[in-house]
């Protein structure tokens, strides 16, 4: 499924990444926010520190593709895999990394679990951000219900041998981390939900990247975006 609209109206600049003017960023706060500079800014912040040339990034969470094309345009990474659970919105990353020249990603639509499994129902809503695995929030926006891929998270690192993790899947990060073997990780950046994981998914989620050999790195965390890194 590909409702991202294949020809855009022009586009916004956001630190340097062309942004398609599509129907998928809505009217209001996300637009804004990228013509100020400042959508997913933590984050961004962090990945500029975290990421270096050569890299292999695994990025969960793709969104609208835009802090895989903010990586490929500041650093020559070897390569970026997406993973986009909303099938909304694969086709305005694609749209997104085109638009920018970017060759190096590719992006997938599936949802990432500790283990491989049957494809999931997925609801997609008029407002394609508010799109969930959970039927019940806004049943009344559902447009939607295609069946999503699952793939194991172990087998994904296992085949793509990542040097830098990227992650902001809204609170899954609780359960499949602690799953995955990070150990091969140079470095991770990790946007945490403790209003959803609480206490108890936050420590599971500092406690895996530890059983891997990396440990928190002050200089480029902020609030809920925090950052990991092996032998500093």
């Amino acid at each position: 499924m590909d409702t991202a609209d294949p020809a855009p109206n022009g586009f916004i600049t956001s630190r340097g990444v062309k942004m398609p003017k599509a129907p998928v960023l809505g009217a209001g706060r996300v637009r804004r926010a990228l013509r100020e500079g400042t959508y997913e800014r933590k984050e961004a912040d962090a990945v500029l520190k975290m990421i270096a040339p050569g890299d292999r990034v695994l990025e969960l969470g793709a969104g609208i593709g835009f802090m895989s094309a903010l990586i490929a345009l500041n650093q020559p990474v070897a390569a970026i895999e997406c993973y986009e659970a909303n099938p909304a919105l694969i086709g305005y990353i694609r749209a997104v990394h085109a638009l920018n020249g970017i060759t190096c990603a590719t992006v997938v639509n599936a949802l990432l679990a500790p283990q491989p499994g049957d494809p999931v129902p997925f609801y997609v809503r008029r407002n394609f951000l508010a799109s969930s695995l959970d039927p019940t929030v806004r049943p009344d926006g559902i447009v939607a219900r295609p069946q999503i891929a699952v793939h194991g998270i172990r087998q994904v690192i296992g085949r793509l041998k990542p040097d830098v993790l990227v992650c902001d899947i809204e609170g899954a990060e609780a359960t499949l981390l602690p799953a995955a073997d990070l150990s091969g990780l140079r470095a991770a950046v990790v946007e945490l939900h403790p209003q959803w994981i609480g206490d108890t998914g936050v420590r599971a989620v500092f406690e895996a990247f530890h059983r891997a050999g990396l440990t928190y790195w002050p200089k480029a965390s902020e609030g809920k975006v925090v950052t990991f890194r092996k032998g500093w």
